[in-house]
């Protein structure tokens, strides 16, 4: 359904409604995942070069828990490629960012850092700490330069930082989306290490996201909404 629909605010009567096309094993599904998903940690990723990279990082991120993905687009323009993502488009939120004027960095970055968020860029350039040094006490954004350059000029210079993955090998870089896997995996396994309320979703946003997954898996959903707001409004 195009988010332009009329139901944009949380609508329970909705809800109910879908909820009679979805089973009850799929419901339950989309309750423990999302007793689990988080926006504390969220991932941006830099003019990629390679479309189906950049879906393996979208995979990534919904196995662990990421609700928001970032993408700048300079030169490289993303489309999700479904045979990599395996479905998990329809779960997270992807935000894209292009400017003709060259200022996508600043459009995400300063959107990123007006809800609290840090940024590390992910570069082997001296003064860049180890993934396994950073903790997740406060909300992170780990951004993830194109295959051939890693991060631009312009990322290094408007971060609040720089990480890397240690490597015992002569190569200076992994994969992107072996790069995001290890480095979610290191930030989201020391989450029980704080007791942060706020690392989960609050209870509107999975209401939010509930009216996003039901339409998502209900079939003619625009159809549906049609009906239900002929009975609502009569």
């Amino acid at each position: 359904m195009e988010e332009n629909n009329q139901l944009e605010n949380i609508d329970q009567g909705w809800l109910d409604y879908l909820s009679q096309y979805i089973t009850e094993h799929k419901q339950s599904v989309m309750e423990k995942v999302l007793k689990q998903r988080t926006r504390f940690i969220t991932v941006v990723l830099e003019d990629i070069f390679k479309p189906h990279n950049a879906s393996a990082v979208l995979r990534t991120c919904d196995c662990f828990g990421i609700q928001d993905v970032h993408v700048i687009e300079k030169i490289n323009m993303y489309k999700i490629n479904p045979f990599v993502t395996r479905g998990a488009s329809q779960w997270i939120d992807l935000h894209k960012y292009h400017n003709k004027n060259g200022t996508a960095v600043q459009d995400c970055f300063s959107g990123l850092k007006a809800q609290g968020y840090k940024i590390y860029g992910t570069s082997p350039l001296p003064g860049s700490i180890s993934i396994h040094d950073l903790e997740p006490n406060e909300k992170i954004a780990l951004v993830f330069g194109n295959e051939h350059e890693g991060i631009s000029t312009e990322v290094q210079e408007n971060v609040d930082g720089l990480v890397h993955i240690p490597m015992l090998g002569f190569t200076e870089s992994f994969n992107i989306s072996v790069a995001a896997s290890i480095a979610l995996y290191e930030l989201v396994k020391k989450v029980n290490n704080y007791d942060n309320v706020d690392f989960y979703l609050t209870e509107e946003e999975k209401q939010l996201l509930r009216m996003k997954w039901f339409r998502s898996v209900v079939n003619r959903a625009d159809l549906h909404e049609k009906a239900y707001l002929k009975t609502k409004n009569a």
